[in-house]
């Protein structure tokens, strides 16, 4: 895979990254916990018209750091650093949950590099009621991997989900498997989020995509992105917070339907 070092605000760091296809740029921002692979369906959905970038930021696959605190700075800068290293002077950018406050910050500060913005389930200012929700992850976290793993689909996952007769079982076990061993540090980056400075830097088309169920992200937080970028539109898909796995087909649509739209309008 190809990897990039990076200066960061603690250190020094090495991003991993997957990049497959040819064509417009994509560049894939994955959320808190997971890496990289949260995107292998999306990215089968893109890469035979753009060329997908898919990095693992700090704490995640196969990305290495100094192993000390992050910011939401660090994390646009190892993002911007595989669109370089990959070849892309400006791109479209997806993110998810922390990837869509990663996106976010990126597209305020580097408003030239970025085609268009597509975010799930982001946030401008962590709220208080969201902080107690992000410090009980830590504490379950930090206790019990296993644990953390079963409140996963209770946190993440809608009534599409509960209603198909799921072997919600099978699917904790896979989720201990995968939880990102930097994820308590991500979970960090999470409660530190404000981004109410940046919106209005946002020049790129926006693509604001909610989850009806979602119960992390107030929805309030969706109508300030919507009010605080100037390019923004919304849409929004009937599942919970974990959208891209609950209705994956869903969720590619969507995207995908947005980007070919700016590029057959270019």
């Amino acid at each position: 895979m190809p990897h990039v070092p990076v200066r960061l605000s603690g250190g020094d760091a090495v991003v991993e990254y997957d990049l497959s296809g040819s064509g417009p740029g994509v560049v894939l921002v994955h959320g808190t916990a997971t890496s990289r692979l949260q995107w292998e369906g999306l990215t089968s959905a893109l890469n035979d018209r753009f060329t997908v970038v898919a990095p693992d930021y700090s704490g995640s696959g196969g990305t290495t750091d100094h192993g000390g605190p992050l910011t939401l700075a660090d994390l646009s800068a190892e993002v911007l650093a595989a669109a370089d290293h990959a070849g892309l002077g400006s791109f479209h950018l997806v993110g998810h949950s922390l990837g869509a406050a990663v996106a976010t910050h990126l597209a305020g500060t580097s408003p030239d590099r970025v085609l268009s913005l597509a975010l799930h389930a982001g946030w401008v200012r962590t709220t208080p009621r969201m902080a107690a929700e992000f410090l009980y992850w830590k504490e379950v976290l930090a206790a019990d991997v296993a644990l953390f793993a079963r409140m996963l689909p209770l946190m993440a996952f809608g009534p599409r989900y509960w209603s198909s007769a799921p072997d919600n079982e099978a699917l904790v076990r896979d989720l201990a498997s995968m939880i990102s061993p930097g994820a308590l540090r991500q979970i960090d980056v999470d409660l530190s989020v404000d981004l109410a400075s940046v919106l209005s830097s946002i020049s790129a088309p926006t693509l604001v995509l909610a989850s009806t169920h979602d119960r992390v992200i107030e929805s309030a937080q969706q109508e300030a992105l919507l009010a605080g970028i100037p390019t923004a539109r919304y849409a929004e898909i009937d599942a919970g917070h974990g959208a891209p796995a609950e209705d994956p087909s869903g969720f590619i649509a969507r995207i995908a339907g947005f980007l070919d739209e700016l590029v057959l309008a270019r």
